[in-house]
């Protein structure tokens, strides 16, 4: 069975508060030096990950990391 994990997305840009809405479970963080943004937060298993990515690029949005958290 699968237990939850912290999960780490990285999207190119300064992503608006408009579209953050459209992420209620994570956590963002606009990072205006890198020009990313930074979305944390636990998951339920891959499936539920995959689930935001396939939300990131549905809005035209760029992924440029994924990362899980043991």
């Amino acid at each position: 069975m699968n237990e939850p994990c912290e999960y780490e997305f990285i999207v190119d840009g300064a992503v608006s508060d408009r579209v953050l809405l459209l992420f209620p479970e994570l956590t963002a963080r606009v990072d205006v030096r890198h020009s990313s943004t930074r979305l944390t937060g636990e998951l339920t298993d891959i499936a539920a990950a995959r689930g935001v990515i396939a939300r990131i690029e549905s809005l035209g949005l760029t992924l440029l990391s994924f990362r899980r958290y043991p």
